[in-house]
């Protein structure tokens, strides 16, 4: 009988992994996959010896160790950790609502020329879901109310919603939904997408951070994720440009975004 854990680096079970036994002249003896649990557990009577324990997983890089088959045809194989393939990681497969009480969206534009002003959209929603196997195919899709801008002015903020800016009258909602993956280095991603503002949509590809998971006091399970872009106003035909008397713009041309985004396992109910 044979036994063993699959899980990744985080802890999480990895529920389609596969154990392939190999004896000391590289022939198969047993292959049983992993439950839901990332339990798996082979009834096939083994000899006494030495094996090679193969561990596979779509999406994940392969794991091999030596094995002993103990006199009464057991082996323990123990945990067996699996990275993602290229050394790349996201939460566990499914889907993930995006919890906006402890999540924001930051936009930073320059004043002046010499300072930046820090706005931050209070109302946002979303979902990430991330695929099994082939984890690019994950995606995200995320609706911000534009007219919860808030950069601590009421006069800056009224201007804002204005029709020199966001016009949140006519465009109430600024979405962005990707289509695609790209891993950089392990736990960094492109995610490649569309953003929606000021009634225009445009390709906008954000630089992503998978900082890892963990459960909050009440146990419910959490993935957290930073990512930031530069954006150009005029992209969106956002063109308010008035310039003070030394003929510098009072507003930059482009905002760098800042996202902070707290994701709750499972979908919304």
């Amino acid at each position: 009988m044979l036994t063993a854990t699959v899980r990744t680096p985080d802890g999480w079970a990895v529920p389609h992994a596969v154990v392939t036994l190999t004896d000391a002249a590289g022939a198969q003896v047993l292959r049983t996959g992993a439950d839901d649990d990332g339990i798996v557990r082979g009834e096939a009577a083994l000899r006494p010896g030495a094996y090679v324990a193969i561990v596979t997983a779509v999406g994940y890089a392969p794991s091999a160790s030596t094995t002993i088959v103990t006199a009464a045809g057991h082996a323990a194989v123990g945990t067996v950790t699996l990275s993602r393939q290229g050394g790349t990681e996201l939460p566990p497969p499914g889907p993930w609502t995006i919890d906006p009480a402890h999540s924001s969206v930051t936009a930073v534009a320059q004043h002046l020329g010499i300072s930046s002003v820090r706005g931050r959209f209070t109302e946002l929603a979303g979902r990430i879901d991330v695929a099994a196997g082939d984890v690019s195919r994950s995606g995200v899709a995320a609706v911000i109310a534009a007219a919860s801008i808030d950069t601590g002015n009421e006069y800056r903020d009224t201007h804002l919603r204005s029709p020199d800016f966001l016009d949140v009258e006519r465009f109430e909602h600024i979405t962005y939904r990707s289509s695609g993956l790209t891993p950089v280095t392990p736990g960094r991603w492109t995610v490649h997408g569309e953003l929606t503002l000021h009634g225009l949509a445009h390709p906008v590809d954000l630089d992503l951070t998978y900082l890892g998971t963990g459960a909050d006091a009440e146990g419910v399970t959490r993935a957290a994720f930073r990512a930031t872009t530069e954006l150009r106003r005029d992209a969106f035909a956002i063109r308010y440009n008035e310039v003070a008397a030394a003929g510098v713009a009072i507003v930059g041309t482009t905002l760098k975004v800042e996202l902070e985004v707290q994701a709750v396992q499972g979908a919304a109910v």
